[in-house]
């Protein structure tokens, strides 16, 4: 069986990587992610970014590249990561998340990661850098 794809977002807007700190589940409440969520069958990962932003955030996103790395999260999930940019809202955290905050490339450490997200913060130092 292939394994379902996770999709994380690093959503980038004047410089800067969304972050947002998890309220649910419990094991993981009050660390940072880039917000994201499971692909639906028959989505691509980057129909399956801008839909989850859409859906967390309320944020209309464009997918932009996938970013290096795959992770196995747990059996039958793979995260991958992904870089968008912001097209129109201002995020607000409707789902699973109690804070939302944007980070400059010299803010990525100030906050406590999920462990693979923190995997993928060389490659988004790279993005900012460019931005």
């Amino acid at each position: 069986m292939e394994n379902r794809i996770v999709v994380g977002g690093a959503l980038i807007h004047r410089g800067r990587v969304l972050a947002a700190r998890r309220s649910a589940p419990p094991e993981v409440a009050g660390r940072w992610e880039f917000p994201g969520g499971k692909a639906e069958p028959g989505e691509t990962p980057a129909q399956a970014l801008e839909r989850e932003l859409l859906e967390e955030l309320g944020v209309r996103a464009h997918a932009l590249e996938e970013l290096p790395g795959r992770w196995i999260v747990r059996a039958g999930l793979e995260l991958r990561f992904w870089a968008a940019e912001l097209l129109s809202g201002d995020p607000r955290p409707l789902q699973d998340h109690s804070e939302l905050r944007w980070l400059g490339p010299e803010e990525l450490a100030d906050v406590d990661w999920l462990d693979h997200d923190r995997d993928v913060l060389p490659a988004i130092a790279r993005l900012l850098a460019t931005a």
